[in-house]
């Protein structure tokens, strides 16, 4: 007697149907004490563009690799993970503590950061600078490098610093300033940052404003030369094939992305009158002297990456910076001076962009 073959597509179909069926469910707890800050190199973050509507030929990071679902009946956004590994079809549900991951008022509520990496798991954590962790720049102008170490670079008012040089990545921030009668040196702070890559500028920079007002937005983007707007509702971002900016708050917060290469929070904060009198910086009363606060996060960096900050992530570096001092200093104003904003050139600066010349700087 004849057998009667099995059809293989329905083998097939069979597997598939019972693969699915075995994703798991992973509710996480909430701890709500990450503040994604824990080391200079990495992400940090896992959730940036896992919204299902970044470019395709977007290379995600491991954490990244899913695909959003239905919210659950508590509105606690879900997450399938794609990525090979430990979280290979499992599905990552955001704590009730933080149960979106861009929520509107981030200074109240902490975000949900979805990892989809070999840590499979979702936190709970603040989307903005913090200016005590790796590869942050604050304040007069205070950097943590990405080694750790604490330092000051005072610059100069009014000079262009190179931040960050390196072969794919260059980095500027243009200083503002004052200098009181009695002074030697200027109170100095970072009121521009010029991000360049390829053949494109991003330029992210505080407004100046008389009197400062949390309500209203003192930050300006500038995407090759021209003002781009930032939505305030639904995804609150703008966006291009490499670069992301989106809100992190109503107004004067947001975090960038730039694809392979970095992500960045940022914030203007003013000088607030007590600031301004513990100090002695003398301001005038029609200044708030509307800054930028930064955390940098970097990707691919080479071994040979230069720049104020830049520098501290070499392998094996050592800062010359005086330890156990109030306010440490680090030199080199004359190694990273850059003749503008948007000129990648300085003695050891490193980057040079596509299809420009350097008679255009």
């Amino acid at each position: 007697m004849k057998m009667q073959r099995r059809n293989p597509s329905l083998l097939v179909a069979f597997f598939v149907v019972l693969v699915a069926t075995e994703a798991i469910l992973v509710l996480a707890q909430g701890n709500g004490n990450g503040n994604g800050n824990n080391n200079g190199n990495g992400n940090g973050n896992g959730n940036n563009n896992g919204n299902g509507n970044s470019n395709n030929n977007k290379k995600k990071t491991a954490a990244e690799e899913y695909q959003l679902l239905s919210p659950s009946a508590k509105g606690q956004e879900r997450a399938f993970c794609k990525g090979r590994g430990a979280c290979h079809y499992k599905t990552l549900v955001c704590p009730e503590e933080c149960p979106q991951r861009k929520p509107k008022k981030n200074r109240k509520k902490k975000g949900c950061f979805i990892d989809c990496s070999s840590k499979c798991e979702v936190t709970c954590k603040y989307r903005k600078a913090n200016c005590n962790g790796y590869g942050s720049l604050c304040y007069d102008p205070r950097f943590i490098g990405g080694d750790g170490v604490m330092f000051y670079f005072h610059g100069a008012k009014g000079a262009d610093f190179a931040i960050v040089s390196d072969d794919n990545l260059h980095i500027n921030a243009h200083f503002i300033g004052t200098r009181p009668a009695t002074r030697t040196r200027d109170f100095t702070w970072v009121q521009a940052l010029s991000v360049m890559f390829d053949a494109h500028t991003l330029v992210i920079s505080a407004d100046r404003v008389s009197h400062w007002d949390d309500n209203v937005d003192a930050l300006i983007i500038r995407w090759d030369g021209e003002t781009v707007t930032i939505p305030a509702d639904g995804e609150a971002e703008w966006r291009t094939d490499k670069v992301v900016v989106e809100r992190t708050d109503d107004t004067n917060n947001v975090r960038v992305t730039v694809d392979g290469l970095l992500e960045m929070d940022v914030r203007v904060a003013p000088i607030g009158a007590e600031e301004n009198r513990v100090h002695n910086y003398q301001l005038p009363a029609d200044d708030a002297f509307a800054h930028l606060e930064t955390q940098f996060r970097f990707k691919n960096l080479t071994e040979k990456v230069e720049g104020v900050l830049g520098q501290t992530y070499r392998p094996g570096y050592v800062s010359p910076v005086k330890r156990g001092v109030p306010m440490p200093v680090m030199g080199g104003e004359d190694k990273y001076r850059t003749p503008s904003l948007f000129s990648p050139l300085c003695k050891l600066c490193r980057f040079f962009p596509a299809a420009k010349g350097v008679a255009e700087y």
